[in-house]
């Protein structure tokens, strides 16, 4: 009997070939065929030559896109039922979402996915497939009965009816279970978004016809992203179980909970009595998500997990008189409230609008701040602990913004991460650093031939980073000794395998790496060993009590050991004591930085002020 058939969409090829590999290897990967195309149009022919259980659609695709290739699909007789599922790394806004299932998408997943969603996703219209192929073969051998014999018993004739009956059965059933697929979240049987969204239109509906009132909490889990890194997914996922089952337990029976996505839940509270009551539900939900959780792994057993909720509330009718503008009200109040205090409660207010608005305006702003000129490198030394000479310079970015002033990273950078301008902003700092080196090389100073530090984010690792230093140093005429990456440390633990990938190029030029602010991204010693770093820098919220707290001088003593036992180098950032300095140079750092020596300063007071220094 003919397998069942998944049509696999992406123009991406490192995303294709993911996927692909994902599908075939997966358990259920023999009982389907996997057929794939890397366009619109490819698609089209492909579903004009098969017939499909379930199509895998990438999104963004140049030509015809994802949502224009679903519509066409659809439009035709033979295709018109075919389930859709949008694959997409991009277009994650809920405008986005909706417009996939505007277009007939039967579910809409963010890249990269959880295999076992997916598997658990498909598995359902494999199972369909298999079953209408059944149908049909049963269909056909009954035909060939007919045409071969001209008498049946009437015995096989009910015998038969019987097990199409059972077919029909086991379809419908089939078809429930897809349609439970596509309205409940499939880890915690909460509701989906698409079927919240429903819920909330007509609540708001209601509420609006009867002079109601109603609530909507948005909230997610502190800190999930790296419990579910250190931990892993199945540890995660039972994390999640447990939250929502706290969640629901929590609630009012009449109320609705369900599961956006990730770690984010909604509680939708309809016929409200009175607007403590959304807070006071608000504050049983934070009480019980602060009590520990109980996780099982594979590996060590079971363990104690603590976490906690940041919720926002928003209110019918004055947050929000519309499902998009209270669902957008209750989230800003959620990112507010993790900015102020995690695992706090915080209702919406008009000036998270207004800091909203002026976000959008900063991050419209930062889009000609390249072109106008307007960022500048500041340069703070790092100093060798045992002779106090200058070490190496580290590059600050900061931004004469023309109505703001002066701004440091700090300020703009998440801004500059969620309009996609991190990767063109990270290559002007490595020429800018480049261009500098070679000036003060021209001008014969001696101290800046040592390694100017710049930061790197992740977006540019994945956007061809050694090409880019590569070019940078080439332009300029420095070599790779005059550069230096710093790359922190939480954000190589994301991606272990494709960072150690870059970096081990990137080391094998001649350039030194540092893993910046180490001590807050949970990293192991295994990750660290297979990364090919040179140095570690202590993050300053280790130095900064330094003499006063106990737990960070053992602290900073065991990164410094475990430095030892790895070849590293170990820089002290957030040097602004000399009592700090004094127990550093007892722990054994190697370099020093921070006010203790020199503020960040523009390039040319930053070479007046070194004068002092000695190069080492």
């Amino acid at each position: 009997m003919r397998k069942p058939k998944i049509l696999l969409v992406n123009d991406h090829p490192a995303s294709l070939l993911a996927l692909k590999t994902l599908l075939v290897n997966s358990p259920q990967g023999k009982e389907y065929d996997l057929v794939t195309a890397t366009s619109g149009a490819e698609a089209l022919r492909a579903v004009l030559d098969h017939e499909f259980a379930v199509i895998l659609l990438d999104v963004s695709m140049p030509g015809m896109d994802g949502f224009e290739t679903a519509e066409t699909i659809h439009s035709h007789p033979r295709s018109s039922s075919v389930p859709i599922i949008f694959i997409t790394a991009h277009y994650a806004d809920e405008m986005n979402r909706l417009k996939g299932y505007l277009h007939g998408a039967a579910d809409y997943l963010i890249s990269p996915v959880i295999p076992q969603i997916l598997q658990s996703k498909i598995a359902v219209f494999i199972e369909l497939a298999r079953k209408n192929l059944e149908l049909e073969s049963q269909k056909e051998e009954l035909a060939m009965m007919n045409r071969d014999l001209q008498v049946q018993q009437m015995q096989d004739l009910k015998r038969i009816n019987a097990a199409l009956e059972s077919e029909i059965i086991e379809r419908r059933q089939a078809e429930e279970r897809a349609h439970e697929l596509a309205t409940r979240d499939p880890l915690t049987g909460l509701m989906n978004r698409r079927s919240l969204t429903d819920r909330l239109e007509h609540a708001i509906a209601m509420a609006a016809r009867h002079g109601q009132r109603l609530a909507l909490l948005f909230m997610d889990l502190d800190k999930f992203k790296s419990i579910n890194d250190t931990l892993g997914h199945d540890a995660g996922d039972d994390l999640l179980l447990q939250v929502a089952d706290r969640i629901s337990a929590s609630v009012r029976e009449s109320d609705i909970v369900a599961r956006l996505g990730g770690d984010e839940f909604v509680v939708l509270m309809e016929v409200l009595p009175s607007y403590a009551s959304a807070a006071e539900v608000g504050r049983k939900i934070v009480c019980a998500l602060e009590k520990p959780f109980q996780i099982q792994d594979q590996h060590i057993g079971s363990q104690n997990v603590k976490t906690s909720a940041s919720v926002g509330i928003a209110l019918y009718p004055q947050d929000g008189n519309s499902m998009h503008s209270l669902m957008r009200s209750a989230d800003l109040a959620m990112y507010h409230a993790k900015q102020e205090r995690r695992g706090s409660i915080q209702f919406f207010h008009e000036e998270l609008n207004v800091r909203m608005l002026e976000r959008s305006q900063l991050e419209h702003e930062l889009q000609h701040a390249l072109e106008n000129n307007e960022f500048e490198l500041y340069y703070q030394p790092k100093i060798e602990a045992h002779n106090g000479r200058i070490a190496g310079v580290e590059a600050l970015l900061r931004w004469h913004h023309p109505r703001l002033g002066l701004l440091s990273g700090g300020q703009f950078i998440s801004a500059a991460a969620d309009t996609g301008q991190l990767v063109s902003i990270g290559e002007w700092v490595i020429g800018a650093a480049c261009a500098q080196s070679r000036l003060w090389q021209d001008a014969g100073m001696s101290y800046p031939s040592l390694p100017i530090a710049v930061n790197v984010a992740i977006p540019q690792i994945y956007a061809d980073l050694p090409e880019v230093i590569e070019r940078q140093l080439r332009k300029h005429g420095v070599p790779p000794s005059s550069l230096q990456l710093e790359i922190t440390e939480s954000l190589v633990i994301r991606d272990v395998e494709k960072a150690t990938e870059v970096l081990r190029e990137i080391s094998e030029s001649g350039i030194t790496i540092a893993i910046d602010d180490f001590g807050t991204g949970y990293s192991s010693l295994s990750v660290l060993k297979a990364l090919p770093i040179d140095i570690l820098k202590i993050d300053q919220s280790f130095v900064r009590d330094l003499g006063k707290d106990l737990g960070d001088h053992a602290i900073v003593e065991a990164i410094v050991n475990m430095a030892r036992a790895l070849a590293l180098r170990v820089v002290a950032e957030g040097v602004e004591t000399f009592e700090q300095l004094t127990i550093l140079r007892e722990l054994g750092c190697d370099e020093h930085q921070g006010y203790y020596y020199s503020r960040p300063l523009p390039a040319q007071e930053f070479a007046a002020q070194m004068l002092h220094f000695s190069a080492a």
